[in-house]
């Protein structure tokens, strides 16, 4: 509780500092905000496995640095704007760069388990996508894939962060998961989907359902990278789980140089309707007849 308590924080403080430099639009600018502290910004292209960023100090001057083997726009800027959390959350600086001449090794883009490392994960969320600009995009596109390209659109970040973004304010039942060579990485569930009865949520390594247009597509040679998407329908048992069979949007699209795969599941009906349903059915069963 204590660790989801300071990750709110961190997120309220990227957004803080959106306020300060967005003037309400969007994308926000991250070259603006780091000159404004005199912090340079450089590309590397020779970065170790995984690493997607760096934060420099030498005494009192700042400097980041930023992994190009990814080469989406979208997840250069999350990898900014994670070092630009290190830089702002009260004690990171201090933790992770404890000389006056040091180098800290990031990995963004909510992969690591490490505390510091997730708080700057979600400050840059807070960041790139402040929830008061993001809310009338989410608001006036259709439950899917389509709201979290719109977020990519509008705020010039990577489909992953965006998708994590959407499903965290999203009112409607959504799911997103990211997985590869045919186990999950992570899933992330709206509040709405997770007041589905007896839901089974997909752990890091659980099988990705063999019979899912997830699995058919990851078997697919040849795809365009970064565009190719399809869309089917599925049962949301066949991956959640749970007491109540309906059938959901299941939309894929590749992640590229990732080589991972994005799957969103979405219901753009009432939920509580089902969930209302599954109760009447329950005590129509125990109710006596004569």
């Amino acid at each position: 509780m204590k660790q989801d308590f300071k990750l709110k924080i961190a997120k309220q403080k990227g957004e803080d500092l959106a306020k300060q430099f967005s003037n309400n639009s969007l994308p926000v600018n991250l070259s603006t905000i780091a000159d404004k502290h005199d912090i340079f910004i450089r590309p590397k292209n020779n970065t170790s496995k995984g690493v997607s960023g760096m934060l420099l100090r030498h005494g009192n001057i700042f400097g980041i640095m930023y992994s190009t083997h990814i080469r989406s726009k979208g997840f250069q800027r999350f990898s900014i704007a994670h070092e630009l959390g290190h830089y702002f959350i009260a004690g990171h600086v201090d933790h992770i760069l404890p000389n006056e001449d040091s180098i800290h090794k990031s990995f963004a883009g909510f992969v690591s388990g490490d505390s510091y490392e997730r708080e700057a994960d979600h400050f840059a969320a807070g960041l790139l996508m402040p929830e008061d600009l993001i809310q009338p995009i989410i608001r006036k596109t259709s439950p899917g894939l389509s709201t979290v390209k719109k977020i990519v659109e509008s705020c010039k970040t990577s489909l992953i962060s965006s998708a994590i973004k959407y499903v965290s304010l999203s009112e409607d039942a959504v799911a997103v998961i990211v997985s590869g060579e045919g186990k999950v990485d992570f899933c992330f569930l709206s509040q709405s989907m997770k007041s589905l009865p007896e839901l089974l949520w997909p752990t890091k390594k659980s099988p990705v359902p063999a019979n899912s247009l997830t699995t058919r597509l990851n078997k697919k040679e040849n795809l365009i990278i970064q565009t190719d998407s399809e869309e089917d329908e599925i049962d949301i048992t066949k991956w959640l789980g749970g007491s109540k069979s309906f059938q959901v949007k299941e939309e894929v699209q590749r992640l590229g140089s990732y080589n991972k795969t994005l799957t969103v599941l979405s219901y753009s009906g009432d939920i509580e309707e089902i969930i209302n349903d599954e109760e009447d059915e329950l005590i129509d069963s125990w109710t006596p007849r004569f």
